[in-house]
């Protein structure tokens, strides 16, 4: 056991070296900070081995002593601890994979990604060679085993009385209990420096931690303001008269064009990659033009880094909320969505994905809330030329989506709108050979290279179609490729493009205004000009006046809220930081700032009380005055 225990130290002290000496890694601090950093590291693999360890320890301290000095038994420990010493150095290799990714320790993203266990297994599979890798960790762990052989022997069938074996089953009993009654992973965050804290951290122990914290009570958990007092600054903002929620009757005094609409969301199209945001790799030729051709919003902003997020900022318009994406949660149907407003307004109303849309509970969400879906299952094997774990090539998808369009445009004389989810921009970058100058599987800009091309064959093949005139065309990203962080935001990564494209419609221009990915939905029907009830967080940015601009970024834990030159970002435990940022929104100085920082909480305790209380409901745009004063109140469990 003590052997098994040196060992986890050992493995988990070295994952910290190694993590220390990556290239990436942020700046930690003085010789304190890292000082702190391997303190509190020991003590939390300490608390991770108890977990660990335990099974073993109970089972060497309950067996009755004729059986522990048995040859089977003895050989049952060896095999036991050398597949323990396999565990513990793939998990040091998981870690290692899991950092070159997401810039941190496991954490809320490993947690949900472990639900999808065919999707995940198949990407990484298709991403590193883990055959070989497992193979030679299994050799090192022989190795190890080999080499222990002789104090294993002896150490399995030493005798241990019974008054000793209570002696360390309560012992490890009561360590375990005060571990889970005094120690928690906010415990290890000394520092303003994400890569100190994770460092400071031990993964397994990260893991569970996330786990435990997928869901966030907003009221529980983060810093808010007088009762009343959220919901009343959020209505003036958004210009709402009164009561309850933030419900308002949005009237251009204009007639509606009844355009129909295209929203794609691209993934992981973070702006970092266009030419026109001055990459000058040459990756997006065909987004480049449309930049020149359409209305280019240029500083918008994605709600979070995980395809839920977005997809929950697109339909719903809702500022970002700790934990789950809404999209993942009880409680998600007939909401108020974007969705909702164009089926009210007669509109055939669609979500297309190229993968399976159980994952993610995508197809769930927009079935529950008027989206009729699409996804790979409805592609006909025909047409699938190349596809990967996580869906079809962008180019059948898009050609499926065609086809959707056509026949509804053929059998109803009524607009459509079809918000599309793209997947070929996602390890393990793989997309039909022959259609860019970069090789299939070489990496993140092959992979966007080639969903840029795909964006342009499907605007040449829409642009055959006799509905193509009277369509506006929405491109933008679900979300940036590289938003890393755990605690501290970085901002710059969450940008992301967005055109609105319609030659015989919208005339070409940029704004450089700051926007939210929440705004997009409510920008998209001002362009309309549509007369609506509106429930939605977000503004048309055209008809708002510039004081009136910011932005939601978040992570699984901290919120962030942009406006002017200031930074505010909430975290578990009502910590509240506010600082003054440079151009590019690094953080320059803590500041203090009340003002804003009561915006930001205002905002997001809002859309935690509107969801929480079942005031986001879909009413079908009737007047508040003709509806049922009995409309029922759900609590989502939130």
């Amino acid at each position: 056991m003590l052997l098994a225990a040196a060992l986890w130290l050992a493995i988990s002290t070295a994952m910290r070296v190694a993590l220390a000496l990556r290239p990436d890694l942020a700046a930690v601090g003085g010789p304190a900070d890292w000082l702190r950093v391997f303190g509190y590291g020991l003590a939390f693999d300490l608390v991770a081995g108890l977990y660990v360890l335990a099974p073993a320890a109970l089972w060497l301290a309950l067996l009755p002593q004729r059986l522990a000095r048995t040859a089977w038994h003895r050989a049952l420990v060896w095999i036991a601890f050398c597949a323990l010493v396999w565990g513990f150095l793939i998990l040091a290799v998981s870690e290692w994979l899991f950092w070159d990714e997401f810039g941190g320790r496991f954490n809320f993203i490993a947690v949900d990604y472990l639900l999808y266990t065919h999707e995940v297994v198949a990407n990484v599979w298709q991403s590193y060679p883990i055959g070989k890798l497992l193979a030679a960790l299994g050799a090192l762990a022989l190795v190890v085993g080999v080499l222990a052989r002789r104090p294993l022997w002896q150490g399995a069938g030493a005798p241990l009385g019974w008054r000793p074996a209570l002696v360390v089953v309560l012992a490890w009993g009561l360590a375990i209990a005060a571990s889970l009654r005094w120690i928690d992973t906010d415990a290890k965050n000394f520092s303003r420096q994400d890569a100190a804290n994770d460092l400071a951290g031990n993964g397994l122990y990260e893991f569970f931690a996330a786990n435990y914290r997928n869901e966030l009570s907003y009221d529980r958990h983060y810093a808010t303001l007088a009762p009343g007092e959220d919901l009343k600054l959020v209505r003036a903002a958004l210009g709402v008269p009164g009561g309850e929620g933030v419900e308002r009757h949005v009237a251009p005094g204009r007639p509606e064009r009844r355009l129909n609409v295209v929203l794609v969301s691209v993934e992981s199209l973070g702006a970092e990659f266009l030419g026109a945001y001055g990459d000058p790799r040459g990756l997006t030729p065909e987004l480049d033009r449309l930049a020149r051709e359409s209305l280019w919003f240029s500083a918008v902003y994605a709600t979070g880094n995980r395809t839920v997020r977005g997809l929950e900022a697109l339909s719903l318009a809702l500022p970002p909320s700790p934990g789950q994406s809404i999209v993942r949660r009880p409680g998600n149907d007939m909401l108020f969505s974007l969705g909702s407003v164009f089926e009210d307004k007669g509109y055939s109303v669609l979500f297309a994905y190229g993968g399976y849309g159980y994952f993610d509970n995508m197809n769930a969400f927009f079935d529950a809330n008027d989206y009729r879906v699409v996804d790979r299952r409805a592609i006909p094997p025909e047409r699938i030329k190349f596809e990967n774990v996580w869906g079809v090539a962008d180019e059948h998808l898009f050609e499926q989506v065609i086809d959707e369009i056509d026949r509804e445009h053929a059998g109803k004389a009524r607009p459509f709108f079809a918000h599309v989810m793209t997947t070929s921009n996602h390890r393990p970058y793989t997309y039909p050979a022959g259609r860019i100058d970069i090789a299939s599987g070489s990496g993140r800009e092959g992979a966007v290279k080639y969903t840029d091309h795909a964006i342009g064959r499907f605007l040449e093949q829409a642009r055959a179609r006799p509905w193509f005139d009277d369509t506006l065309f929405v491109i933008t990203a679900d979300h940036g490729a590289n938003a890393r962080g755990t605690m501290r935001i970085p901002v710059d990564k969450y940008l992301i493009p967005l055109f609105l494209y319609s030659p015989k419609h919208v005339a070409p221009a940029r704004i450089d205004r700051l926007m939210s990915q929440i705004d997009i939905a409510p920008t998209v029907l001002g362009l309309l000009d549509f007369d609506y009830y509106s429930k939605f967080f977000g503004r048309d940015v055209l008809a708002s006046p510039p004081q009136s601009d910011r932005a939601f970024v978040a992570n699984y834990q901290a919120l962030g809220y942009l406006r002017g030159d200031r930074l505010a970002l909430l975290y578990p435990k009502r910590k509240t930081e506010v600082f003054r940022v440079d151009a590019r929104w690094n953080p320059v100085e803590a500041v203090d700032d009340p003002d804003t920082l009561r915006e930001a909480i205002a905002f997001y305790s809002a859309a935690s009380h509107v969801f929480r209380r079942g005031l986001y409901r879909d009413e079908e745009q009737t007047p508040p005055e003709q509806r049922s004063a009995l409309t029922p109140v759900r609590n989502s469990g939130y």
